[in-house]
């Protein structure tokens, strides 16, 4: 066994398309992407934005990359191998927005797991305010789940949050990880349906690149084929077991 699915079906899996940044201490990005996607044991491929200096503590540089070179890696991914689902972090500006919804504007029917990067834990700015823009313009009606904790909801849509769905995205996992209380509760809402809370027991402990994990397993179980909701229940609990492990540790 690989992950959870046995090793001869692997290759018949389709692959989840990440497009993200790369963190150097492992602990968030693209490097969290493809840890959570090797325990799962489902094929990646990659489309790096941008390239980060940081450590645990803070971010000590930051490059973007430019648009033609995270275009032509999308394009690449997606000649090599079939793409079931999309899962994006960090994009880092404008001009990166724009090229990836052009490159997955040519992906109609696949699943897109937005995950809205705005800044680092340490508070380092990793999407400015003309990329939150954009990526609301073009971006946000083309996505299939958007995954924003409470501070990232307020940051981008301020009191108008009640009318997310009104911006283009089918649905929403709103997470609760930021709030208070003995549980920590998700809240998935779609158009056309009632809201569904998504509850674990809250752990006094914090892991940075839990976002990352929880919209990377969630697009995994899109890619499988699963409903939203059930993807979002198997993503929450795969996090929830991730904390409790460094609870136990």
């Amino acid at each position: 066994m690989v992950g959870n699915y046995p090793a001869m079906t692997i290759a018949s899996l389709p692959a989840v398309l990440v497009i993200a940044g790369s963190d150097s201490s492992g602990g968030a990005g693209l490097q969290r992407d493809l840890r959570v996607l090797g325990e799962f044991g489902v094929r990646a491929v990659t489309a790096i934005t941008a390239v980060t200096a940081q450590s645990d503590k803070d971010v000590k540089a930051l490059l973007v990359l430019p648009p033609d070179l995270i275009g032509g890696q999308i394009s690449a991914a997606l000649d090599t191998c079939r793409v079931g689902a999309v899962k994006i972090g960090m994009l880092g500006d404008a001009a990166t927005v724009v090229v990836v919804a052009d490159c997955l504007a040519r992906m109609p029917g696949v699943p897109i797991v937005l995950d809205p990067v705005l800044q680092s834990t340490s508070g380092t700015v990793l999407l400015d305010s003309a990329g939150q823009q954009m990526m609301l313009s073009r971006l946000l009606p083309m996505v299939t789940l958007l995954t924003p904790n409470l501070l990232e909801l307020a940051q981008l849509f301020g009191d108008r949050s009640e009318r997310i769905l009104d911006r283009g995205p089918q649905a929403i996992l709103l997470k609760g990880g930021h709030g208070e209380g003995a549980q920590s509760i998700d809240l998935l809402l779609e158009a056309g349906r009632e809201p569904v809370e998504l509850a674990s027991p809250r752990l006094p402990v914090a892991m940075r690149g839990t976002g990352c994990a929880l919209s990377t397993a969630i697009a995994v179980e899109l890619a499988k084929g699963n409903s939203l909701e059930k993807s979002c229940r198997v993503a929450k609990d795969y996090v929830w077991t991730l904390l409790r492990g460094c609870e136990v540790g």
